[in-house]
């Protein structure tokens, strides 16, 4: 699977990311990178210790007997505020935040501790006899709940198909969504296509596919980075965990992945990722969210009152094995289709 010719698979770059230290970034180095089957025994062996160590067992070492994160548990009597925050407060620290990383690092139900957190998300955020639901939510919590009960195995359930026929409803007529302006989209609100993008090619009904579509040209047209007058610099910035930020490397991840891999507007987002490479051939985490410039909650998010909880699996400024794998997939995606 190598090619002498790229830098896409350069030997250093690879012993680093098949270090045994990260199982989830071995495990997908394998798989989306060299090509190796499912099937395969390193393949196997590397998917099995996602859970037991690196980044995901560092998160279930801090999980509640219940299930959840940081807040305890509301009493619906006496705190109805409580009781529609649990799970969700303090950023980026709470059930939410965590559960979301644990689904992108592709841990199932199989795992009872996953399944403690999917029946705290039905049975608070899922229910459909209660008014404080995500339901009817902006389009951002709804793919982020998709995304993440999807990946956790829970696409055939009603509630998450719910969730799905919301993020149709939602769509604007340009194509894309916002959580805030009724009358267009916004790159920042990507969720709803990686939603889209988690669901397997076999669940993805006419109208899902339909709004992929629309989805994908509302991202095309604008280079995957032009949005109003000037350039939002963090969208040029590198993060993990994106939580509900947007930036270039998210665009590109999704728009690979949902099969525009081979589509030419892609060229200006491409030659800005090739430039972030550095000289060893990996590319920094640049910054740990909330990473936010001028103009932010133009057309997205306000900034919190008291302010989010900085979570991250690496170190800013230092070269990211989570987004070198990203990097090198994205590119892998591009060069195959060429």
């Amino acid at each position: 699977m190598r090619n002498s010719n790229s830098r896409i698979t350069d030997g250093h770059i690879l012993d680093w990311l098949l270090e045994e230290n990260q199982p989830f970034v071995r495990y997908h180095t394998l798989v989306d990178i060299l090509g190796r089957k499912e099937d395969d025994e390193e393949v196997q062996k590397a998917y099995s210790e996602i859970p037991k160590k690196g980044w995901a067992n560092d998160i279930l070492q801090l999980q509640k007997p219940k299930g959840f994160w940081e807040s305890g548990e509301p009493s619906w009597q006496k705190d109805i505020f409580g009781w529609i925050e649990f799970l969700y407060r303090p950023k980026f620290i709470a059930t939410n935040w965590r559960a979301l990383v644990l689904a992108d690092l592709g841990l199932t139900s199989n795992d009872k501790r996953i399944g403690k957190i999917v029946d705290l998300f039905f049975d608070y955020k899922l229910r459909l006899s209660s008014s404080f639901n995500f339901f009817t939510e902006e389009a951002c919590i709804v793919g982020n709940t998709a995304r993440m009960m999807t990946r956790f195995g829970y696409v055939d359930d009603y509630r998450v198909q719910k969730l799905y026929a919301r993020l149709l409803e939602d769509q604007r007529e340009d194509g894309g969504w916002n959580c805030f302006r009724p009358d267009r989209g916004t790159l920042d609100n990507w969720e709803p296509l990686s939603a889209y993008a988690a669901l397997p090619r076999s669940k993805r009904t006419r109208k899902i596919s339909q709004s992929i579509a629309r989805g994908a040209e509302f991202y095309l047209e604008r280079k995957l980075f032009e949005e109003g007058k000037r350039k939002y610099a963090p969208w040029f910035r590198f993060h993990y965990p994106n939580h509900y930020y947007y930036d270039i490397l998210i665009g590109l991840d999704l728009l690979t992945n949902l099969g525009y891999a081979d589509d030419k507007r892609l060229t200006p987002a491409l030659k800005i990722l090739k430039e972030k490479r550095q000289a060893d051939g990996t590319w920094l985490l640049d910054r740990v969210h909330p990473d936010v410039g001028p103009g932010f909650g133009e057309s997205g998010f306000g900034v919190e009152k008291n302010g989010p909880k900085p979570f991250a699996l690496e170190e800013a400024g230092k070269p990211s094995k989570w987004v070198t794998l990203t990097a090198l997939r994205v590119l892998k995606k591009v060069e195959d289709a060429s």
